[in-house]
């Protein structure tokens, strides 16, 4: 056999796994990083909420940085709305139920807690700012706008209503 057929023939070779490579990796595109975005997000605010949960009501301390109407409430509602909304919300995004729903609702959870808490505190996590915040919007957004993805609850519940 000729050299250059055998460079010829180990290229082809070589098109050919990465072609596959890049199929196999097509297919994981389809349902993997919403999974893993789903549950980025989840534990994020679990930990939020569990911190709540455990913790003293500190939002007597901030409430009238809240913006309307959340100012409006006692700040113990407050409290209770924003615990149960990160850990129900946590446990529902981690497995693909609701997730729109809760996706807007951490959104509102995150704006509020960026206004009371974190804007006059600049940009660094260090100093309390609003990075963290910033990232977590970032990350609720493609669940809010595309949904939970394939591997969900919602998804399954979906292909049953149709």
């Amino acid at each position: 056999m000729h050299q250059s057929a055998v460079v010829e023939d180990r290229s082809t070779g070589i098109i050919r796994i990465v072609r596959s490579l890049l199929r196999q990796a097509d297919r994981l595109g389809t349902w993997l990083p919403a999974l893993a975005l789903r549950l980025f997000v989840a534990w994020e605010f679990w930990e939020s909420g569990v911190e709540k949960f455990r913790g003293d009501n500190w939002f007597h301390d901030v409430r009238d940085d809240f913006p309307f109407p959340f100012s409006a409430l006692a700040p113990d509602i407050s409290w209770q709305l924003a615990t149960w909304s990160e850990l129900l919300g946590a446990a529902c995004i981690a497995v693909g139920l609701g997730t729109r729903f809760w996706g807007v609702s951490l959104a509102v959870v995150t704006l509020v807690a960026w206004s009371a808490v974190h804007a006059g505190n600049g940009y660094n996590v260090c100093d309390n700012g609003w990075k963290l915040p910033l990232v977590y919007l970032v990350a609720l957004l493609p669940l809010i706008l595309q949904g939970p993805g394939r591997l969900s609850v919602d998804r399954w519940i979906a292909a049953r209503l149709r």
